[in-house]
C-alpha cells in the first residue's frame, strides 16, 4: 500500500493510503513486547487527535490497528513502571487520561477495527475492546486475557465495563477474576473477538475489508445481560464470593473481592462500571499484596534470561516410568517434544501412557491433537531412544547405586552436545557422576509433583558443570514452559531442603496427637495452598523419608511415619497415607477450632523461613530473590508475602 501522510512517533506509526484507509501501528521501542507505556498512552493521544482531525475531514474513513511485532498485538501496561505509578497523587489522572482516550477512540466517527495475534492482554485487551470491531489470528500463539489479578490489580482502563457489555457479566467476570488467558477461538466465543482468520498476514486485508464495510461488534444477547439485573445481580455477585473464597482469602488477595463489590454496584450498567473503576482500583495498586506479586512477576521474568541462546531441543528420553518420569515424560510430549520412555518391561510404561493420555485429553482441544500427542509418547523398554535424544532424564528410584549403574550403563551411547540429567531430589550430583567419564556432562533437573501443575525446574550445578552446560539446562526447561532456577548441589537442594523441616516438623507435632487436619488448616490460613500433612501425602510418604535421611533428619522407626511407609501407605499415589485418598483428594475430618489460625500458620512456617535464610547464606542459590521465586514456585509459598524472606523482613513471617 502507498502511504500519503505519515506520523512517526517512538512507539507508533500512522499513515493513511489511497483508500482512505488509516493504519495504525504499535511497536515499543526496544522491547520484546509491546506494551502501554505512560509515554506510549502520551503518543497515542497525539495520534487520536490527528485521526479525528482527518475523520472529520473525510480524509479518513476509517483505522486498523495493528503490532508490528512478531510476539504479539499489546502485553498489557508497562508493570515496570506500576511502583511509581501506586503513588496516589499520580495515579488517578493517569487512570482518567486513559479512560477519557479509550472513550475517544470508541467515538470515533469511522470505524476502529484491531488486528490481534500473540498476547493481547491487560491494558491491550482493554485498548482492543474500545475499538469497535476485532479480529484475532486462530493459531495456538494468540492468547487474550485479564491476567491483572494475578498482580493484585484488575482491569483499570475501562475494561471491567467494556467485557461485561461484550461477553455478558458471568462471562466476563470470570475472565477477569481467574485471570486466564483464552485462546482465540475462545474469545469469539465470549463476544470478546468478532472474526477469526488463519494467519497474521491476513489481518491486514480482512481489517481493510472490516472498515470497508463498517462493521462493528454487537453486544452480548439480552439473555445473558439478565445476569446484572435486579437482584439477581447481588445472587451472582454472592456466588462469586463463595466461588472466589474457596480459592483464596480476601485479606490475603483483596482484587477479586472488590472487582466483585464493583460489579454488585454497576454490573448492570457497563459505562458506570467502567467509570467505578477508577476509585477501586487506586486502593488496591499500593497494597502489599500488590507490591508483593509484581516483585514476584518480575522474578518470575528474569529466570527467562537463564537459558542458553539458540539451543534447540527435539527428542527426549526418560528413564523411570513412574509417576515422576511418567509424567516428565508425558510434559514433554503435550509440550511438543517427540519423547521415548523407557522402563523394565511395557508392565511398567502402560500406566504412564494412561496417565499422559488423561493430561492430553484435559490439555487439548480436539481428539485429533490428543491422538497426536500420544504419538510422540512412545514406549520404549530397550531404550533404543537414548542415541537420538537431545535431553536424556533419569527419573527412578532414589538409590545412589541405581543412578550411577544407569549413566554408567549409557554414556557412550549419547550424542555430542545432549544434555545428561537427573532428577533426584535430594542426592548431590557429585556422588552420582563418580563413576562417569565426563562427570561435567551430568546436571540435574528435579521437576516437582505434580509436574504438569508445578511450574518450577530446579537446575542443579555440582562442581564439574560449566556455565554452558547449566545455560542448556535452563533453556530445556524453558522450552517446555517451565520455570528453571539454578541451584548448587548439596543435599535437598533449595526446595526440598527447606521444605523437609517444615514437613517433618508438623509430621513430628501429629506423632505427639495434635491434630492433623488443624495443622493444615493453619498453614493454608497462613497463606499456604496446602497444609504440611497433605503436601507429605502429596509428595509421598517413601520420597519423604528419603530426603529425610540424606538430609540427616532421620524418622525413627518406631513412628506412624515409618509404620505408613513400611506398610506402603505413601500418601496419594497409593490411596492412603496420613490421609485416605480419594479420586485425587483427601479425605479430611472436622477441623477442631482454634483462635488463631493464622498465627498457628506462621509457627508452622517458621522452619521452612529459617531454612531458606540458611541456604541462602551457603550460597545453594545466587540471592535472596532467588531463592523466594524457587520456593514461592516449588511449594506455593503464599505469593501475596513476596517469598519466606521478603515475609520474613516485612515482620509477616
Amino acid at each position: 500500500m502507498i502511504a500519503l501522510q505519515e506520523t512517526v512517533t517512538k512507539h507508533w506509526s500512522f499513515h493513511t493510503d489511497v483508500e482512505k484507509l488509516g493504519w495504525l501501528t504499535i511497536n515499543t521501542q526496544g522491547a520484546g513486547v509491546n506494551t502501554l507505556s505512560r509515554e506510549a498512552i502520551m503518543e497515542l493521544e497525539t495520534l487520536v487527535a490527528r485521526i479525528e482531525d482527518l475523520a472529520s475531514s473525510g480524509e479518513v474513513i476509517g483505522v486498523i490497528l495493528l503490532s508490528g511485532k512478531d510476539t504479539g498485538f499489546i502485553a498489557g501496561a508497562d508493570v515496570s513502571e506500576f511502583d511509581a505509578m501506586s503513588d496516589f497523587s499520580v495515579l488517578p489522572e493517569a487512570l482518567k487520561r486513559t479512560h477519557a482516550l479509550f472513550t475517544r477512540i470508541e467515538r470515533l466517527k469511522v470505524p476502529v477495527v484491531a488486528g490481534i495475534h500473540g498476547f493481547c492482554l491487560g491494558g491491550g485487551l482493554e485498548l482492543a475492546l474500545a475499538c469497535h470491531y476485532r479480529i484475532a489470528v486462530n493459531d495456538e500463539k494468540t492468547r487474550i486475557g485479564f491476567p491483572e489479578v494475578n498482580l493484585g490489580i484488575f482491569p483499570g482502563f475501562g475494561g471491567t465495563g467494556r467485557s461485561i457489555r461484550q461477553a455478558g457479566p458471568v462471562d466476563a467476570m470470570g475472565t477477569m477474576l481467574t485471570g486466564k488467558m483464552l485462546t482465540a477461538g475462545a474469545a469469539r466465543g465470549l463476544n470478546l473477538v468478532d472474526r477469526l482468520v488463519r494467519h497474521r498476514d491476513m489481518l491486514a486485508w480482512e481489517g481493510r475489508k472490516a472498515v470497508l464495510q463498517k462493521r462493528k461488534s454487537v453486544a452480548a444477547a439480552p439473555i445473558k445481560r439478565l445476569m446484572a439485573m435486579g437482584p439477581i445481580r447481588g445472587y451472582v455477585a454472592s456466588k462469586m464470593r463463595e466461588q472466589a473464597s474457596k480459592k483464596a482469602r480476601k485479606e490475603h488477595y483483596p482484587a477479586p473481592f472488590a472487582l466483585i463489590d464493583l460489579f454488585e454496584a454497576h454490573g448492570n450498567d457497563w459505562q458506570a462500571m467502567s467509570r467505578g473503576e477508577i476509585d477501586a482500583f487506586v486502593p488496591l495498586m499500593g497494597t502489599e499484596t500488590a507490591t508483593n506479586l509484581r516483585r514476584v512477576f518480575f522474578a518470575s521474568e528474569s529466570l527467562k534470561k537463564q537459558g542458553a541462546k539458540g539451543a534447540k531441543f527435539a527428542r527426549v528420553h526418560v528413564i523411570g516410568a513412574g509417576v515422576m518420569g511418567g509424567d516428565i515424560a508425558a510434559w514433554c510430549a503435550l509440550r511438543g517434544m517427540a519423547v521415548t520412555l523407557q522402563d523394565i518391561d511395557m508392565e511398567r510404561i502402560k500406566p504412564a501412557l494412561e496417565r499422559g493420555k488423561a493430561l492430553f485429553k484435559k490439555r487439548l482441544k480436539s481428539k485429533r491433537e490428543v491422538d497426536t500427542a500420544m504419538l510422540r509418547l512412545e514406549a520404549d523398554p530397550t531404550g533404543k531412544g537414548v542415541a537420538r535424544a537431545d535431553v536424556i532424564i533419569e527419573a527412578v528410584v532414589e538409590k545412589l547405586e541405581v543412578k550411577q549403574a544407569i549413566f554408567s550403563g549409557i554414556e557412550d551411547q549419547l550424542k555430542p552436545g545432549a544434555i545428561l540429567a537427573t532428577n533426584t531430589s535430594s542426592i548431590e550430583l557429585e556422588r552420582i557422576a563418580e563413576g562417569l567419564k565426563d562427570p561435567a556432562r551430568l546436571i540435574g533437573l528435579h521437576f516437582f509433583n505434580p509436574v504438569a501443575q508445578l511450574p518450577l525446574v530446579e537446575v542443579i550445578r555440582s562442581t564439574f558443570n560449566s556455565d554452558a552446560e547449566i545455560g542448556k539446562g535452563a533453556g530445556f526447561a524453558l522450552a517446555i514452559g517451565k520455570s528453571p532456577v539454578v541451584v548448587k548441589s548439596a543435599p535437598g537442594f533449595l526446595v526440598n531442603r527447606v521444605l523437609m523441616p517444615y514437613m517433618l516438623g508438623a509430621v513430628k507435632r501429629v506423632e505427639a496427637g495434635e491434630s492433623k487436619e488443624l495443622l493444615d488448616a493453619a498453614a493454608v490460613a497462613f497463606g499456604m495452598p496446602m497444609g504440611p500433612i497433605e503436601l507429605m501425602d502429596t509428595v509421598g510418604l517413601d520420597v519423604g523419608q528419603s530426603v529425610a535421611r540424606e538430609l540427616g533428619q532421620a524418622v525413627p522407626a518406631e513412628s506412624k511415619f515409618a509404620g505408613l511407609v513400611s506398610a506402603g501407605k505413601l500418601g496419594r499415589k497409593t490411596g492412603e497415607g496420613f490421609y485416605k485418598w480419594v479420586d485425587g483428594k483427601a479425605q479430611k475430618g472436622e477441623t477442631p477450632p482454634h483462635a488463631d489460625l493464622a498465627g498457628l500458620g506462621r509457627e508452622l512456617v517458621q522452619p521452612l523461613v529459617d531454612t531458606t535464610e540458611v541456604v541462602v547464606a551457603e550460597g545453594v542459590v545466587a540471592n535472596a530473590g532467588l531463592a523466594d521465586i524457587g520456593v514461592i514456585l516449588g511449594t506455593g509459598f503464599a505469593p501475596f508475602l513476596g517469598g519466606p524472606l521478603k515475609a520474613r523482613a516485612d515482620g509477616r513471617a
